[in-house]
C-alpha cells in the first residue's frame, strides 16, 4: 500500500487546480428554492399555510458538478443542453458569472429545462425546513442534428481539455454511444474521464474511474451492502472489472468513502469533519468535481479521493445545493488532524 500523501503535497495539488481545463459532459439541472414562513392552518384542509419570503435559481445536478468545478478554482468547460425558457437564461447567466465557458451548451425551443423546486418552511427565528420537493422531468429529444452537434462540440473541447467528467442524471442526454465515444477518445489522448451516472452506470465502458455512492452500486448489481464488508468488497470488484475501471470511489455517507483499484487492497477513507450532516444535496456533485480536478492536476487515484472526501465532508455542513472553494479545501487539509 502507497504512504500516505503529505499535507504539502495535497496543498501542491490544489493550488494546480487553477491549470486544469475540464470538459464536463453534463444534465443540466435548476435547483428551485422556494422559501416562507409558516402562519397558520389552512380552513380548506389541513396543511400549512406558508407566507412567501422568497425564491431563487441555483445549479443543480451536472451544473452543480460544473460550478464546484469554477469555484474550486479549476476552467470549466461545458457541455450540455438547457430549454430557452426561464430557468435555463438563468442557470446559463449564473454558471457565465461563475466564469464557466458554456459555448458548448445548446439552448433548445421546445426543451424545458429540468427542475427540482423545493419549498423551505421555518418560523422566523428557525431554520428553514424542507417540506416538499417537486421535480419537472424532462428527456431530451432523440434528433440526430443535436447528436451531431453535441458530439462535436464534444470532439473540440475535448483538444484542451486537461481531463474530463460526465454526470449523467438520466434525462437522455448521455447516451450510452457519445459516453463510451468520449471516453476511448480520452484514452487515446491519456486523459483521465470520470463517470458518475445516477441510475445507468452499466451501460457505460472505457472511462478511467466512476464515483457511484453506495444505494447506486446496490441497484447496479442488485445486492444489499449495508454494512457488510464483505459485500462492499465483493460488489466493488465486480463492478471494477464489469466497467474496466482503472478506480471506483465508492461514496458510503456517514461511512465515508471505499476506493478501489486493480491489483491493490481497498483503501477506506474515513468521513471529514462530523457525521451529523446539515444537507446531502448535491453532495456527490461535489465529490466529482474535487476527484476530476484532482486527476487533472495530476494527483494519483488516492490522493483525488482524499480530496475529494474532504470537499464533500466540507459541502453536507451547508444548507441546499452549495460549492466548496478551493480557499475552503485548503484550509480542511491543513487543519484536519490526520494530516
Amino acid at each position: 500500500m502507497s504512504a500516505e500523501p503529505t499535507r504539502e503535497r495535497l496543498l501542491s495539488l490544489i493550488e494546480a487546480f487553477s491549470r486544469v481545463k475540464v470538459l464536463a459532459f453534463v444534465d443540466l439541472v435548476a435547483d428551485e428554492y422556494i422559501l416562507g414562513r409558516i402562519s397558520r392552518v389552512s380552513r380548506e384542509a389541513p396543511v400549512l399555510i406558508l407566507d412567501y419570503d422568497e425564491s431563487r435559481i441555483v445549479p443543480g445536478g451536472g451544473a452543480n458538478a460544473v460550478n464546484n468545478i469554477a469555484v474550486l478554482g479549476g476552467q470549466a468547460l461545458a457541455v450540455g443542453v438547457v430549454g430557452n425558457d426561464p430557468a435555463g437564461r438563468e442557470l446559463l447567466s449564473q454558471l457565465r458569472k461563475a466564469k464557466v465557458d458554456v459555448s458548448g451548451v445548446e439552448s433548445l425551443e421546445g426543451y424545458t429545462t429540468p427542475t427540482k423546486t423545493r419549498i423551505l418552511a421555518g418560523g422566523p427565528h428557525s431554520a428553514k425546513q424542507q417540506v416538499v420537493r417537486i421535480d419537472r422531468k424532462t428527456r431530451v429529444p432523440a434528433e440526430r442534428e443535436l447528436r451531431l452537434r453535441v458530439d462535436a462540440a464534444l470532439q473540440d473541447r475535448l483538444r484542451e481539455a486537461g481531463a474530463v467528467m460526465v454526470s449523467d442524471y438520466g434525462y437522455g442526454l448521455v447516451t450510452k454511444e457519445l459516453g463510451c465515444d468520449l471516453a476511448r477518445r480520452a484514452a487515446s489522448l491519456r486523459k483521465a474521464a470520470v463517470l458518475d451516472s445516477r441510475r445507468a452506470v452499466c451501460d457505460f465502458r472505457g472511462f478511467t474511474s466512476a464515483t457511484p455512492n453506495e444505494p447506486e452500486v446496490e441497484a447496479a448489481l442488485g445486492v444489499a451492502i449495508g454494512h457488510d464488508r464483505k459485500a462492499l468488497e465483493s460488489s466493488g470488484r465486480k463492478l471494477l472489472r464489469t466497467l474496466r475501471l482503472r478506480s471506483l470511489l465508492v461514496t458510503r455517507g456517514k461511512d465515508g468513502m471505499a476506493l478501489f483499484e486493480p491489483r491493490r487492497q481497498t483503501r477506506s477513507i474515513p468521513i471529514y469533519g462530523s457525521d451529523q450532516v446539515t444537507d446531502v444535496t448535491g453532495a456527490g456533485d461535489t465529490v466529482i468535481s474535487a476527484y476530476t480536478l484532482a486527476l487533472g492536476a495530476g494527483a494519483s487515484f488516492y490522493e483525488a479521493a482524499l480530496l475529494a472526501n474532504y470537499a464533500g465532508g466540507i459541502v453536507v455542513m451547508k444548507r441546499g445545493t452549495a460549492t466548496v472553494s478551493g480557499e475552503e479545501l485548503a484550509r480542511a487539509v491543513e487543519s484536519d488532524r490526520r494530516g
